[in-house]
């Protein structure tokens, strides 16, 4: 995506450059062809007498139109606030809006992903008799992302591409980096097999040995798994590594099971939930709109309640047709034989047999293909909302034609990093380098091969510059260097829109059509980086970026 992002901004700044009337130095006609539709064998021309200086001049030039370039491209900023399409969707279609509640509703502190932590890691001690010498370890929110994998047999904590590739430089074992040549040697290479990856909800299981995180939640997780495994390396001691990824997992589970988060932030709930006045508007918004609503989450009622009462007030019920607390999503999806269960006012539950859904009351369990029966909301009309694109949205929009909308709270900050003027320096250097390594390898002489390996250095050392922009371990959430991530190409078939946050709908009105980009493919649209090598642009389409005011 910040790849992507940032080469669109060079599109659409390159083109005004042109348009604007910057000297681009004029091509002979054979030059004026596309250079990617001749191949390579057919284009090479006899190479100049002093390889040497020829190519450090494409070099210095390349890099002078670059930096020419950096002030337009600054000026096509990402709106931050935006909701981005994968699919069309018209909101004049939509009647029905739906909600998970964790990460979706109510938004969390920084303080909630230590508790988890320290939680799980006690639970580690006192029940598992793990090394109390652990407790050492505290909770690092800057080491992990959410969309890693995780080798459970190989207890390694790592990124993959959208191709199963493994993104060499990301691979921890521990809190330390595993050599690449360690990865490639371990691996065959740095390809996963698919029947190795994780199954269709990213777990490990019947014979998946990779495990992949797409939760909030899942964020101490990980960082926990590494800090055992740390203590485990620096101890010398031998130990399994699918028992220790099943014990942290339980004991991950046991703090949501047994109450001890729950308990925690209703008891002070100032400091772990983000008040934010915003998810009431948007509620309110719908609601003055004619638009029926619903809330399906896995979280207990009085938690739920009391969470928003916080963010949205006493009477946050009269906003919602539906309310279902502990869903078991995504059971609740599949499984047809569990029945609704009514949850009255003091949360007991009731055993009276459920013949409507009513507003204002609070339901348990249960499955969507009763919540269809009882409700009628089939199909387009709805649209439903979550963090999790796994747990919340997969099933939806494969076999029951839901819209689906992604919340993810990290787009926010990566676009406001991708916005700064050394990540857009670095990305259109990165990208410029790229093209010219690919336009002049056609030279095989030892001259141009010295230079080359020296392109090559640098274009290495800028594509670890460009991951430390994000996440210094892992890079961005949804790029592994050009490729997507395999969160993203899980986001992009299961989400027809996403955004940071649900406040981003208040930026659009009710009637509002989302469209797509047309995202060119690689056979549609020559390199704009090949067209650098040349000392002028060509570019046959752009497509600029909207701007939410």
């Amino acid at each position: 995506m910040a790849a992507a992002a940032a080469r669109s901004r060079l599109l659409a700044a390159a083109g005004r450059a042109r348009a604007g009337g910057r000297r681009c130095r004029a091509l002979p006609a054979a030059a004026a062809a596309p250079y990617c539709t001749v191949a390579p064998q057919e284009r090479r021309q006899p190479p100049p007498p002093d390889m040497k200086g020829y190519l450090w001049s494409r070099y210095k030039e390349a890099k002078r139109v670059t930096k020419e370039l950096v002030p337009s491209i600054m000026s096509n900023m990402l709106n931050p606030d935006a909701i981005f399409s994968n699919n069309e969707l018209s909101l004049s279609d939509i009647e029905i809006y739906g909600f998970d509640y964790d990460y979706t509703l109510v938004f969390y502190s920084k303080h909630l992903h230590t508790l988890i932590f320290n939680a799980a890691r006690d639970l580690l001690i006192n029940e598992h008799r793990y090394p109390a010498e652990i407790r050492k370890y505290d909770y690092d929110p800057n080491f992990a992302i959410r969309g890693l994998h995780y080798d459970v047999h190989r207890a390694l904590l790592m990124k993959i591409d959208a191709f199963h590739y493994i993104q060499l430089g990301t691979v921890y074992r521990g809190l330390s980096v595993v050599p690449d040549e360690e990865v490639i040697a371990m691996y065959d290479g740095s390809h996963v097999p698919l029947e190795q990856m994780s199954d269709f909800y990213g777990k490990s299981s019947h014979g998946n040995t990779m495990k992949q995180f797409m939760d909030i939640f899942s964020l101490p997780e990980m960082t926990l798994l590494s800090c055992v495994n740390e203590y485990f390396l620096k101890n010398n001691i031998d130990y399994e590594p699918v028992h220790l990824y099943k014990d942290v997992k339980d004991s991950i589970r046991d703090v949501h099971i047994k109450g001890i988060m729950y308990r925690a932030i209703e008891a002070d709930i100032e400091k772990y939930i983000c008040y934010a006045e915003q998810t009431r508007a948007v509620l309110a918004k719908l609601a003055d709109h004619g638009k029926k609503m619903f809330l399906i989450t896995n979280s207990p009622s009085s938690f739920v309640d009391k969470g928003m009462k916080f963010i949205v007030g006493k009477d946050w019920r009269d906003l919602f047709d539906v309310v279902i607390v502990q869903a078991d999503k995504p059971n609740f999806f599949n499984d047809k034989r569990r029945p609704f269960r009514k949850v009255n006012e003091r949360g007991v539950l009731l055993w009276d047999k459920i013949h409507k859904l009513q507003k204002g009351q609070i339901y348990k369990q249960g499955n969507l293909y009763e919540f269809l029966k009882l409700t009628g909301w089939r199909g387009s009309k709805v649209l439903y909302f979550g963090d999790h694109i796994y747990s919340d949205l997969a099933d939806l929009t494969l076999k029951h034609g839901w819209r689906t909308g992604a919340i993810i709270p990290e787009l926010r900050s990566e676009i406001k990093i991708m916005n700064t003027e050394k990540y857009i320096q670095t990305m259109t250097w990165l990208q410029t380098l790229t093209g010219l390594l690919e336009h002049m390898q056609v030279h095989r002489d030892p001259d141009s091969q010295i230079i080359l390996e020296e392109w090559k250095k640098e274009r290495k050392e800028m594509r670890e510059m460009n991951r430390n922009f994000f996440n210094a371990q892992f890079g961005s959430l949804f790029r592994t260097d050009e490729n997507p991530t395999y969160f993203l190409r899980r986001l992009s078939r299961f989400a027809d829109i996403y955004m940071a946050s649900l406040s981003c709908l208040l930026n659009y009105e009710p009637d509002y059509t989302f469209y797509p980009r047309r995202t060119p493919l690689q056979h549609e649209l020559p390199g704009w980086s090949d067209q650098l090598c040349t000392g002028t642009f060509r570019i046959p389409f752009l497509q600029e970026t909207v701007q939410i005011k």
